[in-house]
């Protein structure tokens, strides 16, 4: 059976990118270009290309071109880590900034994760007492704060969580490098301790075009309530 030509060209095309001929984030030649080079007409070359933006492998930009989709990662809600936690499970370079500290009763932790250079999570998070003095002295740049609590003697079993979609605000934007009134996920986390007591209360705004979230679906180990607004 002979292969459509749209089809082998998004499989070169796919392959090319796999093998990091093209990199995320760099454009694609021009599409008359690539037409050419391939023998086919601009209406075949934009099928192969179809192909592929339903694979993720691209992102067509009005305007600009066609460029290779940026690696993302994935937010994870079945699991009690951190988000560096997972993050480095799937291999990535996580660092963090930490913007503020401040311990009252309890202590505030304001946090920016970055995949590499780029910022893609601010995050805050509120410790209640007795915890905040026991963990308020740690570098929070190296030291996860799951690690700390852990080391602290904190025993967590158990976190909610709600996902919803916002908008990007001040100062928030500027930390993340991103205009005002951009689209993001906004995750708000309670972890709760063995006796039923809250240890960390997370606010954690999240970049919705270089992060997913992903769920593992099992019936011991995760429970999803989906909720109209």
């Amino acid at each position: 059976m002979k292969i459509p030509a749209y089809r082998r060209i998004a499989t070169d095309l796919a392959d090319k990118i796999r093998a990091g001929e093209y990199r995320p984030g760099d454009a694609l030649p021009a599409q008359r270009e690539l037409s050419a080079s391939y023998g086919v007409t601009l209406m075949t070359l934009r099928q192969a290309l179809q192909e592929l933006r339903d694979e993720g492998l691209i992102v067509q930009q009005a305007g600009r071109g066609t460029f290779v989709a940026p690696v993302q990662a994935a937010y994870r809600v079945d699991t009690l880590r951190s988000f560096v936690e997972d993050l480095r499970e799937q291999g990535h370079r996580v660092t963090t900034e930490v913007v503020s500290v401040a311990l009252d009763e309890d202590l505030r932790l304001e946090r920016v994760r970055l995949l590499g250079d780029r910022p893609v999570i601010h995050q805050t998070s509120r410790i209640p007492a007795p915890w905040a003095a026991a963990v308020a002295g740690e570098d929070f740049r190296r030291v996860s704060l799951y690690a700390a609590l852990a080391d602290a003697g904190a025993t967590i079993v158990r976190a909610s969580e709600r996902i919803v979609p916002g908008l990007l605000i001040e100062p928030v934007a500027g930390r993340l490098r991103r205009p005002a009134g951009e689209a993001v996920f906004v995750s708000e986390r309670t972890t709760y301790a063995m006796d039923e007591q809250v240890v960390v209360v997370d606010r954690a705004i999240i970049l919705g075009d270089l992060m997913e979230i992903r769920a593992e679906r099992a019936a011991t180990r995760l429970s999803l309530q989906w909720r109209s607004t």
